[in-house]
C-alpha cells in the first residue's frame, strides 16, 4: 500500500489517496471517524480542537459498504477555513499577499528551513503545510489500515508512559482490551491513575507558565505474524520502518523497541530473547526485551515501540529568533498551541505504526481481495505451527 496527503491546516481540507486496499474489506466510516475524535481528545488541546469536528468524506474506492481495490480517496474539511478564505487564498492577491507576509521564523518550526529551501520569503507557505494539523490524514490513513489488522487479529493500542516529570508507573499483565479501556478513559490517555492527574497539574501549571511539554508514547501491536519484514535488505526491515514513521511524526524526536536504549546499559544475557517451543504455541519467547523483532523481523511476541515527543515550540512565553527582512531580533510570533499534545499524538503514533504493520502484511501475503489475505495468513501460521 501507499498514501499520499495533500491539503494546508487553514486550506479548505484534507485529502489522503490510499492506494492497494484490497478489495471487499468492509468499510466502516464510523471507525475512520472515531480515530480522528480521539486525536481531537486529549487534556492540553488548544482551542483549535474547539473548532474542527473531523470526519472523513469518502470520494472514491468504497461502493455499497466494501472497498472496490481501487485506490480511496478521503477528505477531511476545515471548518476553520472560512476564517481564511482571503489569506489563503488559491488567486493572485499581491497587494493583500505583501500586507499578510509572516517573515518572522519562529524558533523549533519549519519556518526558516522551509523558507531558505523554497525561497519563500512568505513563511505561511512553509507553516501551513509543516503544521501537525496535517497528520488528521495520516490518522485517517491509519485507521483504514487497522480495518485490515482486524480482519487478521491484529490489533493495535498506545498510552502515555510520562509527561514532562512525571513517568507512570509500569502497568504489569494488562491484555491489550485493558490498555485500551484504560488509554481511553484518561484525559491524558495514561494507565497509572496516580500519575495521570500529576501529569494534568504539570500541564495546567505549564500553560499558566506560557510554557509547553513533551512527553514519551508506547505502542503495542499484538497478533502479529513471525516474519514479517526482512532481514535481506536494510530498506525491507520492518522496525526500520516503523522507527521512520514514528519519528515522521511532528515533534518527535527518538524511537526505540523493547528495552531500547537500556540494551547499551546491560549485559548479553539481560538483553536477548531465549527461545522455548510447545505443541500448542510451536516457538515462542520467553520474553520480549526486543520489543517483537530481531534481525528487522517480526518474532511473534507483541510489537512494543516508544516514541519521544519534544514540547510544542509556540509558546505563550515567546522565544528570541531574528526577522529575515531587517534581520533584527524579536520575540516570536503566536500561532493558536497546544500546551501539550502528548495524548493526541499517541493516536497518531498508534496509526502510524498500524500503516506500517498493515503494509508489511500486505507486502508477505496475496491480498487482492480481503478472503485471500484472511486465507493466506491461516495457512501461514498453520505452516508456522507446525514447523
Amino acid at each position: 500500500m501507499r498514501y499520499l496527503t495533500a491539503g494546508e491546516s487553514h486550506g479548505p481540507q484534507l485529502t489522503v489517496i490510499i492506494d492497494g486496499v484490497p478489495s471487499h474489506l468492509p468499510f466502516h466510516k464510523e471507525k475512520i471517524d472515531f480515530q480522528l475524535k480521539r486525536r481531537q481528545q486529549g487534556y492540553g488541546r488548544g482551542r483549535r480542537m474547539q473548532i474542527e469536528n473531523d470526519e472523513v468524506q469518502i470520494q472514491s474506492g468504497v461502493r455499497f459498504g466494501k472497498t472496490t481495490g481501487a485506490p480511496i480517496t478521503l477528505v477531511i474539511q476545515n471548518r476553520d477555513w472560512k476564517h481564511w478564505k482571503n489569506i489563503m487564498s488559491a488567486e493572485p492577491n499581491p497587494e493583500f499577499q505583501e500586507k499578510r507576509r509572516i517573515g518572522r521564523p519562529r524558533p523549533g518550526h519549519a519556518d526558516l528551513n522551509g523558507a531558505l529551501k523554497y525561497n519563500h520569503r512568505d513563511m505561511r507557505n512553509v507553516l501551513e503545510r509543516s503544521s501537525a494539523r496535517e497528520t488528521a490524514a495520516r490518522v485517517a490513513a491509519g485507521a483504514v489500515a487497522r480495518l485490515i489488522l482486524e480482519t487478521c487479529g491484529i490489533r493495535v493500542a498506545g498510552h502515555v508512559l510520562r509527561i514532562g516529570e512525571v513517568q507512570a508507573r509500569k502497568q504489569e499483565g494488562l491484555t491489550i482490551e485493558e490498555i485500551m479501556e484504560r488509554a481511553e478513559n484518561s484525559p491524558v490517555r495514561c494507565l497509572d491513575e496516580k500519575a495521570a492527574a500529576q501529569m494534568m497539574k504539570l500541564i495546567d501549571l505549564a500553560k499558566q507558565d506560557g510554557d509547553s511539554l513533551g512527553g514519551i508514547v508506547e505502542v503495542i501491536v499484538e497478533g502479529v505474524p513471525v516474519g514479517l519484514g526482512s532481514h535481506v535488505q536494510w530498506d525491507r526491515k520492518l522496525d526500520g520502518k516503523i522507527a521512520q514513521a514514528v519519528l515522521s511524526i511532528n515533534a518527535f524526536k527518538g524511537v526505540e523497541f523493547g528495552i531500547g536504549f537500556a540494551a547499551g546499559e546491560r549485559r548479553g544475557s539481560e538483553v536477548h530473547d531465549e527461545i522455548s517451543w510447545s505443541e500448542e504455541r510451536g516457538f515462542y519467547r520467553l520474553t520480549n526485551r526486543m520489543g517483537g523483532f530481531e534481525g528487522g523481523m517480526t518474532t511473534g511476541e507483541p510489537i512494543v515501540v516508544r516514541g519521544v515527543m519534544k514540547p510544542i515550540p509556540t509558546l505563550y512565553k515567546p522565544l528570541r529568533s531574528v526577522d529575515i527582512d531587517s534581520k533584527e531580533p524579536f520575540e516570536a510570533s503566536i500561532e493558536r498551541s497546544d500546551s501539550c499534545a502528548v495524548p493526541a499524538a499517541c493516536v497518531v503514533m498508534e496509526n502510524v505504526v498500524a500503516w506500517e504493520v498493515a503494509n508489511a502484511l500486505l507486502d508477505k501475503f496475496p491480498s487482492d481481495t480481503i478472503d485471500e489475505l484472511i486465507e493466506q495468513v491461516e495457512r501461514y501460521q498453520e505452516r508456522v505451527l507446525r514447523f
